[in-house]
């Protein structure tokens, strides 16, 4: 009988060391191709935790992910590209991996078994009721996630996760399971492959989402990303030209005095600059 947690099950390909490039190549494609359709069925479930966290981080909340290994890189990912993308400040989105940042590179001994060890993470920014945690593991078996998704309970504080097995530990402790059941492994156990994949394109939904119901988007365009280099700089200056119909020049003198898309497009509106 194969394990329940199905991340854990047995790859349904054999002999990898024999197959040919293309063969490797074509195989995981074919896997990867189950990871759309996982994410499609959990689009309710993901839907439910966006409403909470916008309503939360509409009135000053945060919204905080803990992982460790994989699970923790995606998270630390989604919250640091959050500033740059919506202009936010850093301390909206916070991800924590078990082992901290020196984990993001190399591996940290024992650090995703300490079941007391991201709650401690956690009182460092001083988690609140206000705020949102989701605990993210494949396996949703992760000793560091499900202790600071307990303690959390504790404190009275919105939980979710986002895990790749069904009635996993950890979707039955919090409030807003998201599973994303992707099946075995193209190589078993690696779950950095599909679950990795389904779990990155989750926070991409929640992330995303949330900052667009926050006002950090206008139409299609991201009006509150940080210029931080010259390829940022032009487009700003391109979503100036098309949004006030206004040359190129202007649109980036306007762009380099007042610093972001949006501050421009309103200062514009508001003094009508000729």
């Amino acid at each position: 009988m194969k394990n329940k947690l199905t991340t854990e099950q047995a790859s349904d390909y054999n002999n990898l060391e024999k197959m040919s490039t293309h063969e490797l190549l074509t195989n995981m494609n074919v896997e990867d191709k189950s990871v759309p359709y996982a994410l499609e069925k959990a689009v309710p479930f993901i839907e439910k935790l966006v409403d909470v966290v916008y309503e939360k981080m509409n009135t000053g909340g945060r919204l905080f992910y803990i992982g460790a290994g994989t699970s923790g890189r995606l998270g630390v990912l989604d919250a640091s590209e959050c500033p740059p993308t919506y202009g936010v400040p850093d301390d909206w989105v916070i991800g924590l991996i078990a082992g901290g940042d020196f984990a993001l590179r190399k591996a940290v001994e024992n650090a995703e078994d300490d079941t007391a060890l991201a709650w401690e993470d956690l009182k460092k920014y001083n988690i609140n009721t206000g705020d949102v945690l989701v605990g993210i593991a494949a396996s949703g078996t992760t000793p560091y996630v499900i202790g600071g998704i307990k303690k959390a309970k504790e404190n009275n504080i919105v939980t979710a996760c986002v895990t790749c097995n069904q009635d996993s530990p950890l979707s039955l402790e919090v409030d807003y399971p998201i599973e994303l059941v992707v099946g075995p492994e193209f190589v078993t156990g690696s779950t950095r492959m599909k679950a990795g994949t389904a779990q990155k394109l989750a926070l991409n939904m929640i992330s995303t989402t949330v900052m667009i119901k926050l006002g950090r988007v206008k139409g299609n365009k991201m009006i509150n990303m940080q210029l931080s280099n010259k390829k940022l700089v032009n487009r700003g200056v391109k979503m100036i030209v098309e949004e006030l119909n206004i040359d190129a020049k202007l649109a980036k003198d306007l762009l380099m005095e007042h610093k972001s898309v949006k501050a421009t497009l309103d200062f514009y509106k508001t003094k009508k600059v000729k």
